[in-house]
Protein backbone atom coordinates (compact mmCIF):
# COMPACT_ATOMS: atom_id res chain seq x y z
CA UNK A 1 0.00 0.00 0.00
CA UNK A 2 2.81 2.41 0.88
CA UNK A 3 4.51 1.73 -2.44
CA UNK A 4 1.24 2.39 -4.29
CA UNK A 5 0.60 5.69 -2.49
CA UNK A 6 4.18 6.82 -2.88
CA UNK A 7 4.35 6.11 -6.58
CA UNK A 8 1.01 7.83 -7.07
CA UNK A 9 2.23 10.97 -5.37
CA UNK A 10 5.58 10.93 -7.19
CA UNK A 11 3.80 10.69 -10.53
CA UNK A 12 1.57 13.57 -9.59
CA UNK A 13 4.67 15.62 -9.13
CA UNK A 14 3.32 16.06 -13.52
CA UNK A 15 -7.87 17.27 -25.32
CA UNK A 16 -10.14 16.86 -27.63
CA UNK A 17 -8.25 17.31 -30.91
CA UNK A 18 -9.30 20.01 -33.32
CA UNK A 19 -9.49 19.65 -37.06
CA UNK A 20 -6.23 19.47 -39.00
CA UNK A 21 -4.58 22.83 -39.64
CA UNK A 22 -3.23 23.80 -43.06
CA UNK A 23 0.48 23.13 -43.45
CA UNK A 24 1.39 26.85 -43.41
CA UNK A 25 -0.38 27.31 -40.07
CA UNK A 26 1.47 24.59 -38.14
CA UNK A 27 4.50 26.63 -37.11
CA UNK A 28 4.41 26.76 -33.30
CA UNK A 29 7.42 29.09 -32.99
CA UNK A 30 5.44 32.33 -32.47
CA UNK A 31 3.37 30.73 -29.70
CA UNK A 32 6.41 29.27 -27.96
CA UNK A 33 8.47 32.47 -28.25
CA UNK A 34 5.63 34.55 -26.79
CA UNK A 35 5.33 32.14 -23.87
CA UNK A 36 9.07 32.21 -23.20
CA UNK A 37 9.03 36.00 -22.97
CA UNK A 38 5.93 35.94 -20.76
CA UNK A 39 7.62 33.48 -18.37
CA UNK A 40 10.78 35.55 -17.96
CA UNK A 41 12.88 35.20 -21.09
CA UNK A 42 15.19 32.57 -22.51
CA UNK A 43 18.24 33.39 -20.38
CA UNK A 44 16.45 33.11 -17.04
CA UNK A 45 14.46 30.02 -18.06
CA UNK A 46 17.65 28.28 -19.15
CA UNK A 47 19.11 28.75 -15.68
CA UNK A 48 15.89 27.38 -14.15
CA UNK A 49 16.59 23.96 -15.71
CA UNK A 50 18.26 23.30 -12.35
CA UNK A 51 15.79 24.31 -9.67
CA UNK A 52 13.88 23.28 -6.57
CA UNK A 53 10.43 23.98 -5.21
CA UNK A 54 8.11 23.13 -2.37
CA UNK A 55 4.35 22.72 -2.51
CA UNK A 56 1.37 21.72 -0.41
CA UNK A 57 -2.07 20.50 -1.31
CA UNK A 58 -4.22 17.40 -1.56
CA UNK A 59 -4.25 14.19 -3.56
CA UNK A 60 -7.49 12.32 -4.19
CA UNK A 61 -7.47 8.54 -3.84
CA UNK A 62 -10.68 6.52 -4.11
CA UNK A 63 -12.68 9.73 -3.77
CA UNK A 64 -10.94 10.87 -0.58
CA UNK A 65 -8.76 14.00 -0.40
CA UNK A 66 -5.52 13.49 1.49
CA UNK A 67 -3.22 16.36 2.58
CA UNK A 68 0.34 16.25 1.26
CA UNK A 69 3.53 18.33 1.23
CA UNK A 70 6.18 17.90 -1.43
CA UNK A 71 9.73 18.99 -2.26
CA UNK A 72 11.28 18.55 -5.70
CA UNK A 73 14.73 19.12 -7.17
CA UNK A 74 15.36 18.81 -10.91
CA UNK A 75 18.36 19.06 -13.19
CA UNK A 76 17.69 18.88 -16.90
CA UNK A 77 15.45 16.18 -18.31
CA UNK A 78 16.84 13.13 -16.53
CA UNK A 79 17.53 14.00 -12.89
CA UNK A 80 14.91 14.53 -10.22
CA UNK A 81 14.41 14.03 -6.51
CA UNK A 82 10.76 14.09 -5.38
CA UNK A 83 10.01 13.90 -1.66
CA UNK A 84 6.58 13.81 -0.10
CA UNK A 85 4.87 13.46 3.24
CA UNK A 86 1.16 13.02 3.71
CA UNK A 87 -1.63 11.61 5.79
CA UNK A 88 -3.64 8.74 4.35
CA UNK A 89 -6.50 7.23 6.36
CA UNK A 90 -4.97 8.69 9.50
CA UNK A 91 -1.51 7.26 8.74
CA UNK A 92 1.49 9.49 8.13
CA UNK A 93 3.58 8.35 5.18
CA UNK A 94 6.88 9.77 3.93
CA UNK A 95 8.70 8.80 0.79
CA UNK A 96 11.18 9.78 -1.89
CA UNK A 97 11.63 8.92 -5.56
CA UNK A 98 14.93 9.61 -7.30
CA UNK A 99 15.66 9.58 -11.02
CA UNK A 100 19.31 9.74 -12.08
CA UNK A 101 19.73 9.16 -15.78
CA UNK A 102 18.83 5.56 -16.57
CA UNK A 103 18.55 4.56 -12.91
CA UNK A 104 15.97 5.31 -10.25
CA UNK A 105 14.83 4.36 -6.77
CA UNK A 106 11.86 4.66 -4.43
CA UNK A 107 11.93 4.56 -0.65
CA UNK A 108 9.06 4.68 1.85
CA UNK A 109 10.10 4.34 5.45
CA UNK A 110 12.54 1.43 5.46
CA UNK A 111 11.04 -0.06 2.30
CA UNK A 112 13.32 0.69 -0.68
CA UNK A 113 13.48 -0.61 -4.23
CA UNK A 114 15.27 0.11 -7.48
CA UNK A 115 13.05 1.12 -10.38
CA UNK A 116 12.85 -1.25 -13.31
CA UNK A 117 13.23 0.00 -16.89
CA UNK A 118 9.50 0.68 -17.34
CA UNK A 119 9.31 2.65 -14.10
CA UNK A 120 12.38 4.67 -15.11
CA UNK A 121 10.77 5.44 -18.48
CA UNK A 122 7.60 6.59 -16.72
CA UNK A 123 9.62 8.78 -14.36
CA UNK A 124 11.41 10.35 -17.32
CA UNK A 125 8.09 11.10 -19.01
CA UNK A 126 6.75 12.72 -15.84
CA UNK A 127 9.86 14.89 -15.67
CA UNK A 128 9.90 15.95 -19.32
CA UNK A 129 6.18 16.79 -19.19
CA UNK A 130 6.93 19.10 -16.29
CA UNK A 131 9.82 20.59 -18.28
CA UNK A 132 7.56 21.07 -21.31
CA UNK A 133 5.18 23.14 -19.19
CA UNK A 134 8.07 25.58 -18.62
CA UNK A 135 8.17 25.94 -22.45
CA UNK A 136 11.87 26.56 -23.21
CA UNK A 137 12.72 22.84 -23.58
CA UNK A 138 10.19 22.67 -26.42
CA UNK A 139 12.82 24.42 -28.58
CA UNK A 140 15.45 21.84 -27.68
CA UNK A 141 16.58 18.48 -28.93
CA UNK A 142 14.12 15.63 -28.50
CA UNK A 143 10.90 17.62 -28.83
CA UNK A 144 8.75 18.04 -31.93
CA UNK A 145 5.95 20.62 -31.92
CA UNK A 146 3.31 22.03 -34.20
CA UNK A 147 0.50 24.55 -33.82
CA UNK A 148 -3.09 23.32 -33.79
CA UNK A 149 -6.42 25.15 -34.14
CA UNK A 150 -7.30 27.60 -31.38
CA UNK A 151 -9.55 26.32 -28.59
CA UNK A 152 -10.95 27.66 -25.32
CA UNK A 153 -9.76 26.96 -21.79
CA UNK A 154 -12.65 27.94 -19.57
CA UNK A 155 -14.13 30.96 -21.31
CA UNK A 156 -10.84 32.30 -22.72
CA UNK A 157 -9.31 31.64 -26.15
CA UNK A 158 -6.11 29.61 -26.11
CA UNK A 159 -3.40 28.94 -28.66
CA UNK A 160 -2.70 25.21 -28.92
CA UNK A 161 0.59 23.38 -29.43
CA UNK A 162 0.75 19.64 -29.97
CA UNK A 163 4.04 18.08 -29.01
CA UNK A 164 5.96 14.83 -29.07
CA UNK A 165 8.51 14.11 -26.35
CA UNK A 166 11.89 12.35 -26.41
CA UNK A 167 10.12 8.99 -26.02
CA UNK A 168 7.87 9.59 -29.04
CA UNK A 169 4.72 10.06 -26.93
CA UNK A 170 2.40 13.00 -27.45
CA UNK A 171 1.01 15.80 -25.30
CA UNK A 172 -0.88 19.06 -25.85
CA UNK A 173 -0.25 22.46 -24.25
CA UNK A 174 -2.68 25.39 -24.24
CA UNK A 175 -1.49 29.01 -23.98
CA UNK A 176 -3.61 32.01 -22.99
CA UNK A 177 -3.99 34.07 -26.16
CA UNK A 178 -3.64 37.40 -24.36
CA UNK A 179 -0.78 36.74 -21.94
CA UNK A 180 0.98 33.86 -23.72
CA UNK A 181 1.23 31.91 -20.46
CA UNK A 182 0.63 28.12 -20.38
CA UNK A 183 -2.76 27.40 -18.83
CA UNK A 184 -3.35 23.71 -19.54
CA UNK A 185 -1.61 20.47 -20.52
CA UNK A 186 -3.17 17.18 -21.55
CA UNK A 187 -1.17 13.96 -21.77
CA UNK A 188 -1.58 10.23 -21.27
CA UNK A 189 0.33 9.00 -18.22
CA UNK A 190 0.70 5.62 -16.56
CA UNK A 191 -0.47 4.78 -13.08
CA UNK A 192 1.49 2.66 -10.63
CA UNK A 193 -0.13 -0.55 -11.89
CA UNK A 194 0.61 0.25 -15.53
CA UNK A 195 -2.84 1.55 -16.41
CA UNK A 196 -3.17 4.53 -18.75
CA UNK A 197 -4.85 7.77 -17.65
CA UNK A 198 -5.56 10.93 -19.58
CA UNK A 199 -4.22 13.59 -17.23
CA UNK A 200 -5.29 17.22 -17.50
CA UNK A 201 -3.22 19.86 -15.69
CA UNK A 202 -4.57 23.37 -15.20
CA UNK A 203 -2.05 26.11 -14.34
CA UNK A 204 -3.16 29.35 -12.68
CA UNK A 205 -2.24 32.21 -10.34
CA UNK A 206 1.16 32.91 -11.85
CA UNK A 207 3.66 34.52 -9.48
CA UNK A 208 7.05 36.10 -10.01
CA UNK A 209 10.00 34.24 -8.47
CA UNK A 210 13.11 36.38 -9.04
CA UNK A 211 12.05 37.32 -12.54
CA UNK A 212 10.62 33.92 -13.52
CA UNK A 213 6.87 33.42 -13.65
CA UNK A 214 5.57 30.12 -12.31
CA UNK A 215 2.00 28.93 -11.75
CA UNK A 216 1.40 29.01 -8.01
CA UNK A 217 -1.57 26.68 -8.41
CA UNK A 218 -1.88 23.35 -10.19
CA UNK A 219 -5.06 21.31 -10.47
CA UNK A 220 -4.94 17.88 -12.08
CA UNK A 221 -7.62 15.46 -13.20
CA UNK A 222 -7.25 11.88 -14.40
CA UNK A 223 -9.85 10.62 -16.83
CA UNK A 224 -11.95 13.61 -15.74
CA UNK A 225 -11.78 12.78 -12.03
CA UNK A 226 -10.10 14.99 -9.38
CA UNK A 227 -6.53 13.89 -8.69
CA UNK A 228 -4.24 16.63 -7.37
CA UNK A 229 -4.52 20.18 -6.06
CA UNK A 230 -1.21 21.86 -5.32
CA UNK A 231 0.07 25.28 -4.27
CA UNK A 232 3.73 26.22 -4.73
CA UNK A 233 5.10 27.78 -1.55
CA UNK A 234 8.73 28.17 -2.65
CA UNK A 235 10.68 28.14 -5.92
CA UNK A 236 14.45 28.58 -6.32
CA UNK A 237 16.83 28.53 -9.26
CA UNK A 238 19.95 26.60 -8.21
CA UNK A 239 23.52 27.32 -9.25
CA UNK A 240 24.33 23.75 -8.29
CA UNK A 241 22.66 20.77 -6.69
CA UNK A 242 23.76 19.62 -3.27
CA UNK A 243 25.88 16.48 -3.24
CA UNK A 244 23.84 13.30 -2.93
CA UNK A 245 20.50 14.70 -4.13
CA UNK A 246 20.31 12.20 -6.98
CA UNK A 247 21.99 9.29 -5.20
CA UNK A 248 20.15 6.16 -4.14
CA UNK A 249 18.12 7.02 -1.00
CA UNK A 250 19.63 5.58 2.18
Amino acid sequence: MKRFLGALVATALLSAPGSAAPADEKDATPIIDKAIEALGGEEKLAKAATSSWKAKGTITINGDENPIKTRSVVQGLDKQRAEFEGEFNGNEIKGVTVLNGDKGWRKFGDDAQELDSDAVANAKRTLYLHAASTVLPLKGKGFKVEAAPEEKVGDKPAAVVKGTGPDGKSFTIYFDKETGLPVKMVATVKGFQGEDFVQENLYSEYKDFDGIKRPARLESKRDGNPFLKSEVTEFKVLDKVEAGEFDEPK
